[in-house]
């Protein structure tokens, strides 16, 4: 069993979904950025999404951009990320890791040697922003000889017919996108998502995680008990970015404030219990 699904079934025998919070790999340097991935899961993290920097972050938004350029400022690098992965590995073998970016980084990188590195590293599970479906075969193949999960986007436009091709192979966990459009500019209404989950469940067994919109305690709360888990990004990196300097360095406080987001967020999706 996977590390992904290892922890889904725990949380669903304790009665409650997932808090899987998001870091920009590198933002806004390497150290912070492997002090926050440490930390998140003493602060009750139970996934964490790690995102790879990329100069062309088509479904972020400004927030996470930002979060993108000051971490390929610092020399953010995809062989990089994978080397954090490693250094927290040396350290926590239990806690999944879901690297979040997009194909042009792996392509250029060769996809076979980055699924090879990915799992070595400690990766556990992919989520490809801009790989659609029927082009899924230039990655899953190697994915899966390594253990990788390739865990597969729902929007609400994606209608019942669609469904089925978009979670053809799908593994690990269903990413639903609450709202359409980018990261961070809105929050979806708790009627429909309270619709639209049961929809998705219709056409497969995996536990379904809501991320793009959920911001606070309450949203992380209510994310987490209609469906399997909820991701938080947009807020954290807010919380990151306004705690820099006037040049955009760390300040001694930037991760304990981060971690403390991360502990309220846990708190409120645990005491939301199902």
């Amino acid at each position: 069993m996977s590390r992904i699904a290892a922890r889904f079934a725990e949380l669903r025998i304790a009665g409650r979904g997932a808090l899987i919070p998001f870091l920009e790999a590198w933002d806004p340097d390497g150290a912070t950025s492997l002090a926050l991935l440490r930390g998140m899961p003493g602060a009750g993290a139970d996934l964490i999404e790690i995102g790879v920097p990329f100069t062309d972050p088509m479904a972020d938004g400004p927030i996470i951009q930002a979060a993108g350029k000051r971490a390929l400022a610092a020399g953010a690098k995809l062989a990089r990320t994978l080397a954090m992965v490693r250094d927290f590995r040396r350290e926590d073998a239990a806690t999944p890791i879901v690297l979040m970016g997009y194909l042009n980084p792996i392509l250029s990188y060769g996809v076979e040697r980055f699924c090879v590195d990915a799992a070595a590293s400690g990766v556990d599970g992919l989520i490809i922003v801009d790989l659609p479906s029927e082009e899924a075969h230039l990655v899953a193949p190697f994915a899966a000889a390594e253990g990788l999960d390739i865990i597969r986007l729902i929007a609400p436009t994606t209608d019942d017919a669609r469904i089925p091709k978009v979670l053809e192979g799908a593994s690990g966990f269903v990413y639903y996108v609450s709202i359409t459009g980018i990261t961070g500019t809105r929050s979806a209404s708790a009627d429909s998502l309270a619709a639209a989950i049961p929809r998705v469940r219709a056409h497969t067994d995996l536990p379904i995680a809501i991320g793009f919109g959920v911001r606070t305690p309450a949203q992380a709360a209510e994310a987490a008990s209609i469906a399997d888990g909820a991701v938080v990004a947009s807020a954290l990196i807010d919380t990151l970015a306004a705690s820099l300097d006037e040049h955009g360095r760390a300040r001694p406080d930037t991760v304990r404030k981060v971690l403390d987001q991360v502990r309220e967020l846990a708190d409120a999706v645990r005491a939301g219990r199902r």
